[in-house]
């Protein structure tokens, strides 16, 4: 959210270490970024009232839960009016396996990753989406081999540069 409260450098270090541990007591965060509680117990409230922070959650490692398959899919839409990507992407929303969608610039339209159980299961997503009409003209579908960096957090200190 560009254009929000303006942002010290404490409050850089709270959503950066928020981002890297989630579930920190507000004792250990107040330490971490050189606060006593209470007054980091307010910056966390205001961050988030501000929207600068979306929400809370775990990430889960689906290694240990379960055989599974990413799968990277770029998406080129038959037109390209605005109902037709109105009409992919609320679609698409609606979908649990796609864990991302984005509409980017280039050679196709959309970029998705889904997640599914096997390559079987994916093929029966991607066949139930064709079969709903919602513009797919062509899809290229890249099976993940091995994940080499996955990152849950932005680097926060480097892209609101306070030079």
């Amino acid at each position: 959210m560009v254009g929000g409260p303006k942002l010290d450098r404490i409050d850089i270090n709270i959503l950066s270490t928020l981002q890297e541990q989630g579930n920190i007591t507000n004792v250990n965060l107040a330490e971490a970024v050189g606060l006593s509680p209470s007054p980091c117990l307010q910056r966390v409230k205001r961050l988030e009232k501000a929207g600068y922070i979306q929400n809370y959650r775990a990430v889960l490692n689906l290694k240990k839960l379960t055989e599974h398959v990413i799968v990277f899919t770029e998406v080129t839409l038959t037109d390209h009016r605005r109902k037709d990507f109105v009409k992919f992407e609320t679609a698409i929303r609606q979908h649990e396996n796609v864990v991302e969608c984005h509409l980017v610039s280039g050679g196709y339209d959309y970029l998705l990753k889904f997640v599914a159980r096997g390559v079987s299961q994916y093929q029966e997503i991607m066949e139930n989406l064709l079969d709903r009409n919602l513009g797919i003209d062509k899809y290229f579908s890249y099976i993940v081999i091995k994940p080499v960096v996955e990152k849950h957090a932005v680097p926060v200190h480097d892209l609101i540069s306070r030079d």
